[in-house]
């Protein structure tokens, strides 16, 4: 159950806590744009409904069946659109965030940059931290990746994401990223989790490898639950028994989402396939299955590349696809 109070007063909050503390009910509080959303986790609770709807400062109270309240279509009937400075997720344009798996140098990112960007990409995207299944692979440039990216982002006039992989790092990679990333590693980091919530940025939230729908939703119900509603989730593929591909990418999620959630979706055909002739007819299948955006990796020297060479674009491949992409947006009412 989601109690919506629009404009109350500190006294009318007062009551309702009050109230629902007296009936034994855990509650969460989420403020936005002058309204006050109380999220009711136990669901007997939805049995006192009329009581709260008629208790001063309440607009409406909501009965929504779904573990995940606020992340819920129940709860929100519209689509959320989520801006990154003048880049918004959710609406007609697909964005296309692209640029390489690491940031590596000055030189490499900020030709790829260039490159993408006259290709028609949206956002830059670019690692400084690296969470890799080996401790001897290149773990990024941290900090001086961050400089990279910025700087490039700024000459450019490229926003910027990149992902952050530990709490103590949050407000640092927040002050050079215009939106945060939380890798499928990440995705059940609940501290990390409750901490980008604080930093009110928008945050891309990646699917675990081995998450259901309703985990993921709950994770990103976690953000929302800690006041950030700029969620923006990233299908980037789960592990199944194929191994010919790096995952399996499941793009029925995409309009399962939609039905579920009033989040946007946008989806990884890089990570998902984990090889590049499969990025561009991967890609184009999920604009025509109606995803508000891709994250594509593209590198100018993929055979050099020293973190998912063989799934990057070179900068002509991609200029390629985003050609081809343009015609399948158009064919579904939206575009590129």
């Amino acid at each position: 159950m989601i109690i919506i109070m629009n404009r109350p007063t500190d006294r009318q909050i007062e009551r309702i806590m009050a109230k629902l503390a007296q009936k034994g009910i855990e509650t969460y509080q989420l403020k936005s744009g002058g309204k006050t959303i109380i999220a009711v986790t136990d669901h007997t609770a939805v049995e006192h409904a009329e009581l709260f709807e008629r208790m001063p400062g309440v607009e409406k109270v909501v009965a929504v069946s779904k573990p995940f309240k606020l992340a819920s279509r129940e709860f929100r009937r519209e689509d959320t659109q989520v801006a990154v400075k003048n880049v918004i997720f959710g609406a007609k344009e697909i964005p296309v965030i692209a640029g390489p798996c690491a940031v590596e140098s000055y030189e490499q990112l900020h030709q790829t940059a260039i490159a993408v960007k006259q290709a028609g990409a949206r956002m830059l995207r670019g690692g400084a931290y690296k969470p890799r299944t080996s401790p001897y692979s290149f773990q990024g440039l941290e900090k001086e990746g961050l400089e990279i990216l910025q700087a490039v982002g700024r000459e450019t006039g490229l926003p910027v994401i990149t992902e952050v992989t530990d709490t103590r790092a949050v407000e640092l990679v927040a002050d050079y990223a215009d939106m945060l990333q939380i890798g499928a590693r990440n995705m059940q980091n609940f501290a990390l989790l409750k901490e980008v919530a604080q930093i009110k940025k928008p945050v891309l939230l990646k699917r675990g490898v081995s998450a259901t729908v309703e985990e993921w939703l709950m994770a990103a119900e976690y953000i929302m639950v800690g006041g950030n509603e700029a969620v923006v989730l990233c299908e980037r593929g789960i592990r199944s028994f194929e191994t010919y591909t790096r995952n399996t990418l499941d793009l029925s999620v995409v309009p399962l989402i939609k039905h579920l959630s009033h989040f946007p979706i946008i989806v990884d055909p890089s990570h998902g396939t984990g090889k590049w002739r499969l990025v561009g007819p991967m890609a184009k299948a999920a604009v025509a299955a109606g995803a508000d955006g891709l994250l594509i990796e593209v590198h100018p020297w993929p055979e050099d590349a020293l973190s998912d060479g063989p799934q990057s674009l070179t900068p002509a491949n991609f200029n390629q696809l985003m050609q081809e992409l343009a015609d399948i947006a158009q064919a579904v009412g939206r575009n590129i």
